[in-house]
């Protein structure tokens, strides 16, 4: 009897304590997912044969990779293992705020799909999604291709949607390579957010006119049909909006804000013609303008969320604060006002018109780095968090953990080691010795093919981006060609004599060690991974940044290049001090973020 009693006891115990337990949510952004080991279901293709694992593989060139802001290839890998890092954490509700796909192409949605299924099946994890400029590109269907996929050969392939589009020859055809429309998104991704799950406590749209306490499973699923979501962008412009609250957990309401706004470029082209509207990557700025209803839903459901006793956490594609800590200005004025995607970063009124609304937690993507953001408005605190790409440097996730309705911990998961990073090195030596053989003037650096882990794989793609891209195409031509040969010792003696460093007791050829092709490097670094690049740059060296940007500051000349070198070193000193961005306690009660 006593035993009884005793397994009774641990067993209640167990059942509290796994009630206890605070809610975790996984947020994983901008994974571009590509599918490597897809198919296509009107053409026999199925990719170039891997020597190393005799498998077929549908992959883009390393070219293509090292010239654009996101790998195409390797960010496979990275999806799984996080998933599988989730699933070991018993993590149970994972959120993607957008750009889940590379351009929506019905292939990678399948593959997409079958990864997500199996990790609910296997795990239990739950799915949310929300869309981002890449999924879709359009609001509706259109043909499109690439291309830079990798040929058999070695050279470029491309793969179109229709055989008279595409720059190349060199080319085959599917419709699976089209761009989707939101119709096509939500047809093959509908089990992870986009519709009401069984499961669900609640779940709704900025159409649905039931409240919280008249919900069924059955009746919001008379709400989900594409033509019920719909608004207009224009006038005689109705165009889709996924945006959805769910419930899936008690007391917890996931936000997902569908904050693509597709304005189309001519009034006189019908509505349906998918090719004149303009792309989302702007933003929450047209949000303000064409998406006013968002702002008006979002209060809405935060009101009636406190009425409910729920938490709210947003999550979207786009960031409602600016994300350059406080460097934009000094930005705009040394590169001018459309560089470092000056454009994305979005005005005030962004974060004003949502912390009017009520929000307090928003998590989103887009820009491929880790930062927080805070806007203390009216008494109330909206915290932005930005979630890493798997794509990018630095490839992490975020972690949620909810204490309490005023606590929540926030924990940068970054992935150094994935198993198979390097599954198509071989791929790409036979790429590289093609362009090496034809004399291809912007060769990559072969040497990225000797990364040890993901970490340093991602590491050097930022490295060969900055040389190959964001140099030539950021910076003042006059700037760079007056700077690249300088040392840091050559920066310390324009603005000070030796004799000055000698009492100042400055080790002047210490400063030697690193060119200002380094310096501009660990911008970027800063810029994408914010604290957690400290970790990639050796520990003298950013001492010796701090003394440099002290003495250009208090410089006094007025010098051309004098003053650029002070907004370098002022920029350089405001990215890699912003607020805590790796692992930090959100307390909307004291209105503060503390670091942990």
């Amino acid at each position: 009897m006593c035993k009884g009693i005793f397994s009774f006891l641990i067993l209640a115990f167990s059942i509290f304590s796994a009630q206890q337990k605070p809610v975790q949510i996984a947020f994983l952004s901008d994974i571009h997912f590509q599918d490597l080991y897809g198919s296509f279901s009107d053409n026999d293709f199925k990719g170039i044969t891997n020597p190393k694992t005799g498998k077929p593989t549908i992959l883009r060139t390393m070219d293509a990779q090292l010239h654009s802001t996101r790998i195409f290839n390797e960010n496979y890998f990275a999806l799984l293992k996080a998933l599988d890092d989730i699933a070991g954490k018993g993590i149970k509700i994972v959120t993607m705020p957008g750009d889940f796909s590379d351009d929506g192409q019905a292939y990678n949605l399948r593959g997409l799909h079958k990864i997500l299924a199996k990790y609910h099946q296997q795990y239990g994890v739950e799915f949310y999604m929300t869309t981002g400029n890449h999924d879709p590109v359009g609001p509706f269907r259109q043909d499109s291709g690439k291309d830079d996929f990798l040929g058999e050969d070695g050279y470029p392939l491309g793969i179109y949607s229709k055989g008279n589009i595409g720059k190349t020859n060199r080319k085959i055809t599917t419709r699976d390579i089209a761009e989707s429309g939101y119709l096509e998104i939500l047809d093959e991704l509908k089990d992870f957010g986009f519709y009401p799950k069984k499961n669900d406590l609640f779940w709704g749209t900025p159409f649905t006119k039931y409240s919280p306490k008249e919900y069924s499973y059955e009746k919001a699923l008379q709400d989900v049909d594409y033509t019920k979501r719909m608004y207009n962008v224009t006038e005689g412009f109705p165009v889709p909006d996924l945006s959805y609250v769910a419930e899936p957990v008690q007391g917890i309401w996931l936000m997902a804000i569908d904050g693509n706004t597709y304005i189309p470029k001519n009034l006189h082209e019908s509505f349906r013609n998918p090719g004149n509207y303009n792309g989302a990557s702007i933003g929450y700025n047209n949000v303000l303008t064409h998406k006013k209803h968002l702002i008006d839903w979002v209060k809405r459901t935060l009101d009636e969320a406190k009425k409910n006793d729920k938490i709210v956490i947003a999550f979207t594609h786009y960031p409602m604060i600016d994300f350059n800590d406080g460097a934009t200005p000094e930005l705009k004025s040394l590169l001018g006002e459309k560089k470092w995607q000056m454009e994305r970063v979005p005005e005030e009124d962004v974060a004003k018109a949502f912390a009017e609304a009520g929000l307090q937690i928003h998590f989103a993507g887009h820009m491929h780095i880790n930062d927080t953001g805070i806007r203390n408005i009216d008494g109330s605190m909206l915290v932005n968090v930005q979630v890493p790409s798997l794509a990018a440097y630095i490839p992490a996730y975020k972690v949620l953990t909810i204490h309490s309705s005023d606590r929540f911990e926030v924990q940068t998961e970054v992935l150094n080691d994935v198993p198979r990073f390097n599954e198509l090195f071989p791929l790409y030596e036979k790429e590289y010795n093609v362009l090496a053989k034809d004399g291809n003037k912007k060769l990559w650096n072969k040497d990225i093919l000797k990364s040890s882990s993901y970490h340093d794989f991602m590491l050097f793609h930022l490295k060969e981006l900055v040389r190959l891209r964001m140099i030539p195409d950021e910076w003042p031509k006059d700037f760079i060609e007056k700077t690249k040969n300088f040392t840091g010792e050559d920066l310390l003696l324009l603005i000070q004599t030796k004799d000055q460093l000698l009492k100042m007791k400055v080790d002047q050829q210490a400063y030697r060690k690193w060119k200002m092709e380094d310096l501009l490097l660990d911008l970027y670094k800063f810029q994408s991974a914010d604290e957690l690049a400290k970790k990639d740059i050796p520990s003298e060296r950013l001492q010796q940044y701090k003394t440099i940007e002290e003495l250009f500051s208090a410089c006094q000349g007025r010098d051309s290049l004098i003053t650029n070198l002070k907004k370098v070193f002022k920029i350089l000193s405001l990215l890699s001090n912003g607020d805590p961005a790796d692992h930090f306690e959100v307390n909307l009660k004291k209105n503060s973020i503390i670091k942990l």
